[in-house]
């Protein structure tokens, strides 16, 4: 007898059992989920021997793929089964003919080569859909428990799905392509698709300053590399969006003006570098505020960015070019430049997660400067794995960027080791109570969405310590360098362009007349600046920096701290034509050079998104990445915007 599913699609996610997939050989109770399982201890065989150690029916078990083929809305076949129950090896064959896996070689000393069930039993192991007891032994004469159903229904659901692209995580992305569900080059086309629906027309986003002409034929030779090679990394084929201020040698670099319109640098930045080498795609480039001056995000090549959650209203900025396609779906991660808080800023104003780095983590060569003395570049994105996945391919020593000395012995092997979904039990949590202001209607909605964050984070199993800044009067008192450093480091960078440089200089550009006019007076305050030589500067550099760290080390030891939170902004998005305000607690990383990540904290009454920032230690970026992924993976904020679908 042959069981036919239905093909009927039917919403809802599948629900996770949660249960240690167990099951009875030789009288023990062994884990199977895994390859390389320890013995199991005796409170996981007694909680194994409480719930699901049952052995399942033949029946329970065809009946729960025809399950999850319908759920998934793929066709379903399965030839009935003999006996009552189900050995592994029956339902590797089983699976092996319904999926149409190709047989695959093992390397289980129990699996005997010249079985029948040698070939399916590896290709459901490659497949990771059944692994063995162990990295040697499979146990295919053991019986199928009701748990091991259970996860092999999820694994079999997860398995054949069909990719939505909307949200889909660069793992989902991965998983698609190494499936042969999906190619980079068709990938590449869904979003380009995507933009040309959504940012040149219909609610016209406008986030996109240039498109990669050569994508798709990046992506087919990547493809062709998957097939002869495999996959370089979790990168591999992934389209990836970066703000304009990032250097491509096949792209114009114009940080938004009009005046760089035909810029084309000889050379990639070192972290776009590092992201081809990866095997991402960089399938363009974004708008950004204008030499990153600003954080609404207008430019005079690029106009006024929209925000996909109200179009009325700002993205935030400067990275607000990424931060509005990122959130819209038109890659599956970006970058931005953080100087105040232009990362976090816009990944605030767009549900997103954005890490800015500690100075020194990632190189800034080839990044059109604002300040250097606080530039950094950081990931953008809509999931905490997916920003820790951009973080490992970024992050790293460049001989042409002094800072990144410092990080040196001081880098995980992967920022994915901390995605721990309990990180925060027994985490402690300073809240900054002062900077959660409520005063005005506008800070009003923020700070009701970061307060409840705050009781999120505590049922999330953190304990959370109200504390107070020590002399965040007079940090704030300082201002950024943007004011001081832009106009000889931006002469240095186009010095470097060579011959090619369209303008020489701050000066020659303003002569121009090609520039946003809005931005005039600013550009002319910086460039009246003569020298870097001068007390007020060498104050500021010294002794903001040793305060704002002293600050924060100090409230930090005292309080045995993991991470201080507080709002990313201190209001959501305005509307376009209004004032933005973000406050000033974006200061505190920049000031310090130490990092902090945003992420989504829920919306306000009018449906504005709203971020919560961890700031940390110096290189401690992964002690943030788990607290921030604990919380995510707690609350699952972050919503696609409607405007988008």
């Amino acid at each position: 007898m042959t069981y036919h599913g239905s093909v009927l699609k039917k919403s809802g996610a599948l629900l996770l059992t949660g249960a240690v997939m167990v099951t009875t050989w030789g009288g023990a109770s062994v884990p199977l989920a895994s390859a390389g399982a320890a013995t199991p201890s005796s409170k996981t065989t007694v909680a194994a021997t409480a719930v699901g150690k049952a052995p399942a029916t033949s029946a329970a078990f065809i009946e729960a793929m025809e399950e999850a083929a319908t759920l998934a809305g793929v066709p379903f076949s399965m030839d009935e089964l003999s006996g009552k129950t189900v050995q592994r090896k029956d339902a590797a064959l089983a699976l092996q003919t319904w999926l149409k896996l190709e047989s695959t070689t093992e390397s289980f000393k129990d699996v005997p080569d010249q079985s029948s069930y040698a070939g399916a039993i590896g290709a459901l192991n490659a497949a990771g859909l059944m692994k063995g007891y162990t990295d040697s032994l499979f146990l295919p004469n053991a019986v199928l428990t009701e748990n091991d159903v259970a996860i092999l229904k999820d694994r079999i659901y997860n398995y054949i799905k069909p990719l939505v692209l909307e949200e889909a995580t660069i793992t989902e992305l991965q998983a698609a392509m190494t499936q042969g569900k999906l190619t980079s080059k068709e990938l590449v086309q869904m979003y380009l698709d995507r933009i040309e629906k959504y940012d040149d027309q219909g609610v016209s986003i406008n986030s996109i300053l240039t498109l990669n002409p050569e994508a798709l034929e990046l992506a087919q030779a990547l493809d062709e590399e998957r097939a002869a090679k495999g996959a370089r990394g979790p990168l591999h084929g992934i389209p990836v969006l970066v703000k304009d201020n990032f250097d491509t040698n096949d792209m114009p670099t114009t940080a938004g003006c009009i005046c760089l319109k035909d810029s084309v640098p000889a050379q990639d930045a070192e972290q776009v570098k590092k992201l081809k080498e990866a095997g991402a795609i960089i399938l363009g480039k974004t708008n950004l505020h204008e030499f990153a001056f600003g954080i609404t995000t207008s430019s005079s090549l690029g106009g006024q960015t929209l925000n996909p959650y109200a179009l009325d209203h700002y993205p935030g900025g400067s990275s607000g070019g990424t931060g509005a396609a990122i959130a819209s779906n038109f890659a599956a991660a970006g970058m931005g430049t953080d100087t105040g808080g232009s990362i976090r800023i816009p990944s605030s104003f767009n549900s997103l997660v954005g890490i800015r780095p500690t100075i020194g983590l990632s190189s800034r060569e080839g990044i059109i400067p604002l300040a250097l003395t606080q530039d950094v570049g950081g990931p953008m994105a809509r999931t905490v794995s997916d920003a820790a996945i951009m973080l490992d391919a970024t992050a790293g020593y460049d001989k042409d960027d002094v800072a990144t000395a410092y990080a040196v012995g001081k880098i995980p092997s992967s920022y994915t080791d901390f995605l721990d979904v309990n990180g925060l039990k027994g985490a402690r949590i300073g809240v900054a109570t002062e900077l959660i202001p409520s005063t005005k209607a506008e800070e009003k909605a923020v700070a009701d969405v970061i307060n409840n964050a705050v009781e999120e984070l505590k049922s999330l199993g953190a304990t959370a310590v109200p504390i107070s800044i020590p002399n965040l009067d007079e940090i704030n008192k300082y201002p950024s360098l943007s004011g001081y450093e832009f106009k000889f480091q931006l002469n240095d960078y186009l010095e470097s362009l060579g011959e090619d440089a369209p303008y020489h200089s701050l000066s020659d550009i303003i002569a121009s007349g090609e520039f946003d006019k809005t931005q005039e007076q600013s550009m002319k305050a910086r460039d009246a600046r003569e020298t870097l030589e001068t007390t007020e500067y060498k104050d500021i550099v010294l002794k903001r920096t040793q305060i704002t760290r002293e600050a924060i080390l100090k409230v930090m030891a005292e309080n045995n701290l993991d991470a201080i939170v507080y709002p990313t902004s201190t209001q959501a998005a305005a509307v376009i034509g209004e004032g933005q305000n973000s406050g000033g607690n974006n200061r505190l990383s920049p000031f310090s050079g130490f990092p902090a990540i945003t992420v989504p904290a829920g919306f306000t009454t009018e449906g504005l998104p709203v971020g919560i920032e961890f700031l940390g230690r110096a290189f401690d970026e992964g002690t943030l990445i788990k607290l921030a992924y604990s919380y995510e993976q707690g609350t699952h904020h972050r919503q696609a915007p409607k405007l988008t679908p």
